[in-house]
């Protein structure tokens, strides 16, 4: 064996739901050769034995959906979300060099790695669907930084919205101003699929498309046969590679808009937000085996409801995700899967709505099927790969140490993970990371974000918004 972890509160997440007191794990080869109480596996042979009593061993928490870019944009506009979204289009296409994107990724990699999250999906870009597709440059970046820190990611590219062309200023080598066709953006993808797609087992590439409001983004200007070009040449794609389809912002009437005039729905396909969905919509994701990504602490959903519940009950497939890391929610699952339970629960005015368990397998289990990846990941089993974290439960809004699963999915967060294990690598350890220089990471993102406030002019919106104090409403 390569690890031997025990002493542990083992939360398998197996098709049993087991709970190990006084539980062990053996890893050989990046994989879980054994899971069962310390002292069936005491005869194990190990290069070492951790000893994790006092702690809660749990699968890698799964993130499914999340934006690069966002992580140094954060709360610029101070809570203006049209100053924001403005920002985002000036940033991303404009402002943005690939160092701002290497920067980006290691910032909030480094956020996820540290909360937990050992596999997370990440837009390139954002916005108003502002993706940067005008050079593989740009998710070459992204996937370097995530491939030294060491998590599991699957990285979304998809042309913007039409009208094509779009422009983009690129800086690598002096201010230079491009314009990029749809067949351009189109080339972009394919390339970053063949880069990176299936790399090391651990970064993965699938397509996305903006969602289409028919009431607003279908008229004279881009009729609805621009928008099937689109869709059609993003379907020969998947075909061709056999990624995943994303969409971020559904919401009342999108989704079944998207299976009568796209046919992109599928087993294949997940969808973020999905808020205000009708009967019809929640029965077409059943049937269609789509799969859904709830954002509860998203704006979006301060707007409108996912009907996670319903979906749940239909037979549908929903997992978790941040939408981080802005402009007012960060990468830590703990939050989002503790907010999940408030949010629903409020809704029905019922404390029994959603117990832990249930949010448990949204962000574990439930999440790897969502991505086609619950045969590797999502429980701890034997076979599968060992992405484990362990929770430091030494702890006073801990303790006492008792129904440990209960008190971890009420009172903790993010920064109470203390080791986290990816293919059976230790990426952290005592909360020290052992793949990056976290002060350099934290630096270099700052540096790139001084930068991408000159090349934007948007200081203006670092000041503290008229409203902040003394009053209830902005």
């Amino acid at each position: 064996m390569d690890l031997l972890i025990t002493g542990a509160t083992v939360v398998t997440v197996d098709p049993q739901r087991r709970i190990i007191d006084d539980g062990a794990v053996a890893i050989r080869h990046g994989r879980i050769a054994a899971v069962g109480a310390s002292a069936e596996l005491a005869h194990h042979e190990a290069r070492r034995v951790m000893d994790a009593r006092r702690k809660l061993v749990l699968p890698g928490l799964i993130d499914g959906h999340g934006h690069a870019g966002h992580g140094l944009v954060k709360t610029l506009g101070g809570d203006d979300g049209e100053a924001w979204y403005r920002a985002c289009e000036a940033i991303y296409a404009g402002a943005s060099s690939g160092d701002f994107w290497h920067a980006e990724a290691l910032l909030t990699t480094l956020e996820r790695l540290k909360a937990g999250t050992t596999t997370g999906v990440s837009l390139l870009g954002g916005g108003d669907s502002i993706m940067r597709v005008d050079d593989t440059l740009f998710a070459d970046r992204h996937m370097r930084a995530v491939e030294q820190l060491g998590i599991r990611t699957v990285l979304a590219v998809g042309p913007r919205r039409p009208p094509f062309p779009h422009r983009y200023i690129r800086w690598e080598r002096g201010r230079r101003e491009v314009t990029v066709s749809l067949a351009d953006q189109l080339a972009v993808c394919e390339d970053t699929i063949r880069r990176w797609h299936g790399r090391d087992g651990r970064l993965h590439v699938c397509l996305i498309l903006p969602v289409v409001h028919p009431e607003r983004h279908v008229n004279e200007a881009t009729p609805l046969a621009e928008w099937r070009e689109q869709a059609d040449a993003v379907r020969e794609l998947l075909d061709q590679y056999g990624v995943l389809f994303h969409q971020d912002g559904h919401t009342r009437g999108t989704i079944r808009y998207l299976h009568d005039q796209f046919g992109l729905t599928g087993p294949k396909s997940f969808f973020s937000h999905a808020t205000g969905l009708t009967g019809d919509e929640i029965a077409l994701c059943a049937q269609t085996d789509s799969r859904i990504v709830h954002n509860p602490s998203a704006v979006a959903s301060m707007l409108a409801r996912c009907p996670v519940t319903e979906l749940i009950d239909a037979g549908a497939t929903v997992m978790l995700g941040s939408d981080g890391t802005a402009p007012d929610r960060s990468y830590d699952m703990f939050r989002h899967m503790f907010q999940c339970m408030r949010y629903h629960r409020y809704h029905f005015h019922d404390a029994d709505v959603l117990p832990p368990g249930k949010v448990l397998e949204m962000a574990t289990i439930d999440a790897a099927r969502g991505l086609g990846l619950d045969h590797e990941i999502g429980s701890l089993e034997v076979g599968k790969r060992a992405d484990i974290i362990l929770l430091e439960m030494a702890k006073p809004h801990l303790y006492p140490l008792n129904m440990p699963l209960y008190r971890a999915l009420y009172f903790a967060n993010g920064a109470d993970v203390d080791t986290v294990i990816v293919d059976g690598r230790i990426l952290m350890e005592n909360r020290r990371v052992q793949t990056v220089d976290e002060a350099g990471v934290l630096e270099y993102a700052q540096q790139e974000t001084e930068t991408m406030l000159d090349r934007a002019g948007l200081r203006t919106l670092l000041a503290t918004r008229e409203g902040f104090w003394g009053r209830t409403h902005y």
